[in-house]
């Protein structure tokens, strides 16, 4: 069966600096028409540092568009259209924690709300990790803090990581590690 939609007409209603709403009438499989309401957004990035001790490194930061602190793993959005994700999560590594790794992992791709956004966010893991200072960008402020990964697969089952990215990537981690 058929189930791609077709774009008769695309309008944008908002441009902005890091998303653009769209408004889209599309022709479903059956030939009728339907409207989509969606948000573009250029891409993003995050990372799972794993410690040679098996710890994974967190960061609590608070996030204006829930009002509350998340518990999260190093993420970032793409600078440009067609940055390398591999690149761009060794940046938000670096970024936000200070670390460099020996050895990433792709972990594959992660879709958070597709029914209204279409960002992408490549997932990876890293290892092998050594430290140096940090470098957050202005107007960033998390804290960076470490547990072991399977006290985060607890943390995820008890619903204090809920941001789906970080719940996806610590699961996957774990079992990538545990097989």
């Amino acid at each position: 069966m058929e189930l791609t939609e077709k774009q008769l007409e695309s309008e944008v209603i908002f441009d902005g600096c890091v998303v653009n709403l769209r408004r889209d009438t599309v022709e479903l499989p059956d030939g009728s028409h339907s409207i989509r309401e969606y948000v573009k957004h250029l891409g993003a990035v995050c990372i799972i540092p794993i410690t040679d001790e098996g710890e994974v490194i967190l960061e609590r930061q608070y996030r204006y568009a829930v009002g509350r602190v998340l518990i999260e793993i190093p993420a970032g959005k793409l600078d440009y259209a067609g940055e390398d994700f591999l690149g761009a999560a060794l940046r938000e590594l670096r970024e936000e924690t200070g670390a460099t790794a020996a050895e990433v992992i792709d972990m594959g791709d992660y879709f958070g709300s597709p029914a209204i956004m279409g960002e992408h966010i490549r997932m990876f893991m890293a290892r092998g990790l050594t430290f140096g200072e940090n470098d957050l960008d202005e107007g960033e402020f998390l804290e960076v803090f470490k547990v072991p990964l399977s006290e985060a697969v607890d943390m995820v089952m008890r619903g204090e990581i809920t941001d789906g990215k970080t719940q996806v990537a610590i699961l996957r981690a774990y079992m990538m590690l545990n097989k």
